[in-house]
């Protein structure tokens, strides 16, 4: 399967994704630069963690109007598979591709630590290797992880069951305490309506490999490898 890893000033996961994939898990792999235009013929379109342009006016902001992303976008509506990690995410509510925004965390602080998430559901290129209400352990680096939507996105995203990854505790129970950035109904991961859009605050990549103390996130990577071999 070829991935093609999109690379924005100021991305700081874009090797971390390529070494998964590439090393990890054997796939082909392509970098994208912000001003290219073409895909280079991917499967599979990487939005990395990073603060791209500095996160400067607002996370994803700038990333949204950068030349790749109007490939991405078309790419993306014609059913191409996406995954945007932590700023992908960003990237993607600013861009359109998701519905909602993201605030500040609630502790107005920077968090970076390993929190635990439940799946949601396994129907999905994202998740088809996993178990519903599995739990997986995977690391958060970010500042404005808080999800929110209008109430009428919100209904929209229930009935469609665009929610994929909810933050929970290690026995799979949604608390307060389980919740780090105060994100509403305890969203981590989210999918666009068609479901092949995938924003997530977690990061696979760094939980890929036993050295970083899990291996949960290669199950999302092997998910999009396998849904890719039966299409």
């Amino acid at each position: 399967m070829k991935f093609g890893v999109v690379v924005f000033p100021g991305s700081n996961c874009d090797q971390d994704c390529v070494h998964v994939l590439k090393d990890v898990l054997k796939q082909d792999v392509v970098t994208l630069w912000h001003q290219d235009t073409s895909l280079k013929g991917v499967a599979c379109v990487v939005l990395p963690g990073g603060f791209s342009y500095g996160d400067y006016l607002r996370t994803g902001a700038i990333a949204r109007f950068s030349p790749i992303m109007q490939s991405v976008s078309a790419f993306a509506r014609g059913e191409g598979l996406v995954i945007g990690i932590c700023n992908g995410f960003q990237i993607l509510l600013e861009a359109g591709l998701l519905p909602g925004a993201m605030l500040r965390n609630t502790s107005l602080r920077f968090i970076c630590r390993f929190v635990h998430v439940r799946v949601e559901r396994t129907d999905t290129p994202f998740t088809n290797q996993l178990r519903t209400g599995q739990v997986l352990r995977l690391p958060i680096a970010h500042n404005e992880g808080n999800y929110v939507a209008e109430p009428k996105a919100l209904k929209a995203i229930r009935e469609h069951r665009q929610v994929l990854f909810r933050y929970c505790d290690a026995n799979g129970e949604m608390t307060e305490g389980a919740n780090p950035n105060g994100s509403t109904e305890a969203i981590a991961g989210l999918l666009n309506a068609s479901g092949n859009v995938l924003g997530m605050m977690p990061h696979p990549e760094r939980a890929s490999e036993p050295e970083l103390g899990s291996v949960d996130g290669r199950l999302v990577f092997e998910s999009l490898i396998e849904a890719y071999a039966h299409a």
